[in-house]
């Protein structure tokens, strides 16, 4: 044990993803106010936020007309236990059924982590329901650096080995698959063959493992923090017909791509395939309060049905599930997105800014490959572009502290995989203006530039 006298820390705070040693005999800075997509800190300097926060603060920072929907609703009905109904919570869940177009069922929590272990739990008893020996049906098949939450569960299914360092043994039943990622696919293989090869490892995984095993495959539409993987055309509807072939539900985890962020309202839009169960957070109140929902089509909710002594029902409650205040909140957050075309700016101020990126970082050494949709964005780093080493991790984390300095913040897969937290991450609210991104863009390609120098 370090019995080493040392310089206390500011405050009593304990940050996540922080090493706090670098802290002594410091003091952090603290944020005090934000606006649109810029904070500014306590000493009147403003950064642009070029992550929306944890890719949640869609609508942008500041807007009071949710402050007053939140202060309304609190001095109404500011709490009620989750058995009960209020009318903000049901329509949330129609709101959300409407918005993606087909008959389900909405169960509300507090955050991603907790919609996906709810959705692994709902997989499990779905099936063990269902007969047909459903009963040995509990596998779930993740894929390798998709992330999908901090709490065991989830943690499991996560495909980030340095997030796991610590914590393991986890759960059982938690196997992994490689996903696409045509930037470093086999040269040989086209975009579309590279998909076929993933999905027909899904299906090889399933026979292997023994189809009667399997409860769910889980997966986000494109892989988000674990370095903006985006799957060709073909992925998703191989892998709806593998799972059906095969009995697996299909769980899309739209934590992150959801309401709007890759330039439809949901990520699952733009590759037509549909999941059974559908995870959300983040975006579904734009960061303004935590909420969460994990979506059921109605097949699999109707697995849940019967009489009270069969015990059939869905056994979970969270506290904070479909919480009123939560509830109002989200449903104005959406109204928002809805009203201010968020999701086609998204699309669009995202296409001028990737354009601008490309042609901004066309000859750069260090710019391996630049990919995203949507307001959703990554710029793979390497050494040189033909060997597609990883750039050097201190290189990849100057870069991030040049923007910042510089007034961008943006960030990086950190702590996903050993050797390769090498893709630069750029996720801004959706309200995001062409001379908001030209300023991401030239403080991103100036850091990138200083970076050759070092």
């Amino acid at each position: 044990m370090n019995n080493a006298v040392k310089s206390p820390l500011a405050d009593h705070l304990w940050r996540p993803m922080t090493q706090h040693q670098m802290l002594r005999g410091s003091v952090p800075n603290r944020m005090v106010s934000a606006k649109g997509c810029f904070i500014t800190d306590q000493n009147g300097r403003r950064v642009l936020d070029g992550l929306a926060g944890l890719w949640c603060v869609n609508v942008g920072y500041g807007r009071t007309e949710i402050a007053d929907v939140a202060r309304a609703q609190m001095a109404e009905l500011n709490y009620l236990a989750p058995m009960m109904t209020s009318g903000p919570v049901v329509d949330l869940a129609e709101k959300i059924q409407s918005l993606l177009g087909f008959e389900c069922h909405a169960y509300f929590s507090s955050s991603g982590s907790e919609a996906n272990e709810t959705a692994f739990k709902i997989a499990r008893q779905y099936h063990l329901q269902a007969g047909n020996g459903g009963e040995r049906r509990y596998k779930i098949i993740s894929r390798y650096r998709a992330y999908h939450g901090n709490t065991m569960g989830a943690m499991a299914a996560t495909g980030q080995a340095e997030r796991k360092v610590g914590y393991e043994p986890g759960p059982v039943g938690f196997i992994h698959i490689m996903p696409p990622y045509p930037y470093r696919a086999h040269p040989k293989l086209t975009a579309e063959e590279h998909a076929e090869e993933c999905a027909k490892q899904l299906e090889e995984t399933i026979i292997h493992e023994g189809a009667e095993t399997i409860a769910a495959f889980i997966m986000e539409p494109m892989i988000s923090g674990g370095g903006i993987l985006v799957p060709p055309d073909n992925y998703a509807m191989r892998v709806r017909e593998i799972c059906d072939r095969y009995g697996v539900l299909l769980i899309f985890d739209e934590v992150v791509s959801g309401f709007g962020r890759l330039g439809t309202m949901f990520g699952y839009e733009q590759w037509k395939a549909q999941a059974d169960i559908y995870t959300f957070a983040k975006g579904l109140s734009s960061g303004y309060i935590p909420v969460a929902a994990t979506v059921v089509k109605e097949s699999v909710f109707e697995g849940f049905e019967g009489n009270l002594v069969d015990n059939v029902h869905f056994r979970q409650v969270n506290t904070f599930g479909g919480h009123p205040v939560s509830s109002a909140v989200a449903l104005k957050a959406i109204q928002i997105v809805e009203d201010e075309g968020l999701v086609e700016n998204s699309r669009d101020v995202g296409a001028y800014m990737m354009n601008q990126l490309q042609q901004n970082l066309a000859d750069h050494p260090f710019a391996g490959e630049i990919r995203g949709k949507g307001l959703l964005m990554g710029i793979e780093l390497v050494e040189d572009r033909a060997s597609k080493a990883p750039l050097a991790d201190a290189k990849v984390v100057g870069i991030v502290g040049d923007c910042a300095q510089n007034g961008v913040m943006i960030g990086r897969n950190a702590n996903t995989i050993p050797g390769r937290c090498n893709v630069l991450l750029i996720a801004p609210p959706l309200i995001l203006t062409e001379q908001e991104a030209d300023l991401i863009v030239e403080t991103v390609t100036a850091a990138m530039n200083r970076a050759i120098q070092k």
